[in-house]
């Protein structure tokens, strides 16, 4: 028995547990997870805890980093279209796209020709059409293979999620046309980053696949603890037991009511974390 019996930890990993923003504008490596932090975790599972990972990542690119991450729980993955087990080799739960995403997105194609996304399936393959220099810097940071195609048509089922990759003026002009669509309702729509924009089911976010995750755990919500620095991240810390972000997340993830804000990511942000959760559970 031990001080976290009970207790999960869903991160977010990019600019959370890694800062990976540098590397995804120089197209250097990925930093890796500092001694402190991994330290922290290690700790943290050592006392019972459950470590989780909850990413915007695909299941392939996770997979690239994710030897570097100590954890002993499942994976939150295409930001929140499923749970996967690594040690298992199997998905625990899903939440892919409708079928009529190939209409939707032909209309949004129509009324901005040349957009650039990229296709994530349950099969570990990437499909991209119209890349850019967004998707090649993209691509670099996650690792990831890919097939570029003409259309989503020539995509084959099922689809765990769209990330479409633009400049921000150009991504906040199609953010805002998708939002006024009806159909906008069947969809969770969230930008991951200044230039990335990810389109996945109704309910398949980040907060639905925590819930889900703890009540596979049987782990009560007053003791899950998220921490996530971006938009993407707010649904599951706005579920969570307790909430944290790093210092360098955006303001309106520091805008979560209850939010504890952390040092900066480059700062074993964590560590911290875990020291708080530690004097909590003590």
């Amino acid at each position: 028995m031990g001080k976290f019996d009970g207790v999960l930890i869903a991160s977010d990993f990019d600019n959370t547990m890694v800062y990976t923003e540098g590397a995804l504008r120089s197209g250097g490596p990925v930093p890796a997870i500092s001694r402190e932090n991994r330290d922290a975790i290690e700790y943290f599972m050592a006392q019972g805890g459950t470590f989780s990972v909850a990413t915007g990542r695909a299941l392939p690119s996770f997979a690239s980093v994710m030897d570097g991450v100590p954890m002993n729980g499942p994976t939150v993955l295409f930001n929140g279209a499923a749970i996967y087990d690594f040690p298992a080799g199997r998905y625990l739960r899903t939440a892919f796209l409708p079928e009529c995403i190939r209409d939707h997105v032909r209309q949004l194609s129509q009324l901005m020709p040349g957009l650039t996304y990229e296709i994530y399936h349950d099969d570990n393959s990437i499909h991209v059409v119209n890349p850019n220099e967004i998707t090649a810097r993209h691509l670099h940071l996650t690792h990831t293979p890919s097939q570029q195609i003409d259309s989503l048509d020539q995509a084959p089922l099922p689809i765990s999620k769209l990330l479409f990759e633009e400049e921000p003026p150009r991504l906040r002009q199609l953010e805002k046309y998708i939002r006024e669509q009806p159909w906008s309702r069947e969809y969770e729509i969230v930008a991951s980053a200044s230039t990335l924009l990810e389109i996945t089911a109704k309910g398949a976010n980040k907060g639905g696949m925590v819930r889900r995750l703890a009540e596979l755990l049987g782990v009560r919500q007053e003791n899950v603890c998220c921490v996530g620095d971006h938009a993407n991240d707010i649904p599951m810390l706005e579920y969570a037991g307790m909430a944290f972000a790093p210092e360098n997340a955006i303001p309106a993830v520091h805008r979560v009511p209850g939010i504890h804000i952390l040092p900066d990511c480059r700062e074993n942000a964590m560590a911290a974390m875990i020291e708080i959760l530690d004097r909590r559970y003590s």
